[in-house]
């Protein structure tokens, strides 16, 4: 990589690594180099990522995204996974947690900017994976996994320290394949808490990894359960069982989430013309729906989630598009961006990454940004979180 990122590599192979992954990380950790940190651009918005460089080994990091029109999308800082990482989430004393695709094991909290400060590494226990997906507390002091139940292939969510990571406790999430999980606004007056989690309801097997099977048998589902106890409080479903609920994003007003699908249908033509939008109002599930052709085009398959004031957007990789929808779900354009993925909010503006530029601005006067060299075909994964340029100044 060249200079002008800051990459940090974990000094001694962690327990648990698979001979496998072992192996291509070791390998991976001989040939990258050592490089020295260079300054975010001025204006530049900094977003934690999660990506796949050009020789196949995996990154999580911070990048920089210049507000100029024709800047380039650049490195600030990165750390080398030993698997494909999905979720990322920046907490408020600068540290960034990530942790592995489904089926996972291994979660990270790591401090961008601050050498001396030690990524602390945690590896699942073997009757567990990780869902790829983790948020923290509102305090500060916990950390929220989606889990599997590797014996049962039940959901659940698991309550850790957020500085061992170690797990506290266990919630039944009422389902398979539980995926993104977010917190709940509290109601007016109220100091409880709540947790809204997606059970995407495709069932796997521990000796296949992500191979589905018996979809005939899909159950997904939101459900909301008690931030303190993990007591379930509602679920709710789609009448389509075979459209997966997997990515969340809340509206600007806290009022009505949104959900992303993926569809598992059987049939070809049904699946390619599904939705990729329901909408939750805390009280009814609800599907979004595109004109026919457009839905056709999009392959019943959308990637991230995000909301502004102008409404909803799904990124749709298969359809190299960003699918937009008004506030109440009515149909408004499909924004053109090759292998869109992950989306982030900031400023009022919706960004996007693709494989070789990046959109600035995309509801509404797309921008233009070229990946940086050390990006060249680097393959970034669902989700970009915005993250404080304050918080990554500091040392150790």
């Amino acid at each position: 990589m060249p200079t002008g990122t800051d990459l940090v590599q974990h000094p001694a192979l962690p327990k648990g690594l698979t001979r496998r992954h072992a192996l291509g990380w070791i390998s991976g950790l001989l040939t990258a180099p050592m490089v020295a940190h260079a300054a975010a651009p001025q204006r530049a918005l900094q977003l934690a990522a999660a990506w796949q460089q050009a020789d196949g080994s995996y990154r999580i990091g911070v990048l920089a995204a210049p507000m100029e029109p024709g800047a380039p999308l650049t490195v600030l800082h990165a750390l080398d996974v030993p698997t494909r990482a999905h979720g990322v989430h920046p907490l408020p004393d600068g540290s960034i947690l990530a942790t592995a695709r489904r089926p996972g094991d291994w979660l990270v909290r790591w401090h961008p900017g601050r050498p001396h400060a030690e990524p602390v590494w945690h590896w699942v226990d073997p009757t567990r994976s990780f869902n790829g997906h983790v948020i923290g507390s509102p305090d500060g002091h916990h950390l929220y996994t989606t889990e599997t139940d590797i014996d049962t292939g039940a959901s659940l969510v698991a309550r850790r320290d957020a500085y061992s990571l170690e797990t506290l406790d266990e919630w039944a999430t009422h389902g398979v394949d539980a995926h993104e999980l977010l917190w709940a606004p509290a109601a007016q007056g109220s100091p409880q808490r709540t947790l809204i989690v997606a059970n995407g309801g495709v069932p796997t097997a521990p000796e296949t990894g992500r191979i589905k099977r018996d979809l005939h048998t899909m159950d997904s589902s939101i459900v909301r359960l008690d931030g303190s106890s993990g007591e379930l409080m509602g679920q709710w479903r789609l009448q389509d069982p075979r459209l997966s609920l997997r990515h969340l994003a809340w509206n600007t007003d806290r009022t009505v989430l949104g959900i992303a699908l993926q569809a598992e249908h059987d049939d070809a033509a049904t699946k390619h013309s599904a939705p990729i939008l329901a909408l939750f109002d805390g009280q009814t599930l609800r599907v979004a729906t595109a004109p026919q052709a457009v839905a056709n085009s999009i392959h019943g398959y959308g990637g991230s989630i995000a909301a502004t004031a102008t409404g909803w957007a799904v990124s749709c990789p298969r359809a190299d598009g960003i699918a937009t929808f008004a506030p109440q779900g009515d149909w408004r354009g499909l924004v053109a961006l090759p292998e869109v993925c992950a989306l982030a909010v900031a400023r009022q503006q919706l960004w996007a990454a693709g494989v070789a530029h990046s959109l600035q601005d995309a509801l509404a006067q797309p921008k233009h940004h070229p990946h940086a060299h050390s990006l060249d075909g680097a393959r970034m994964d669902n989700h970009w979180a915005v993250v404080s340029g304050n918080a990554l100044t500091g040392s150790a």
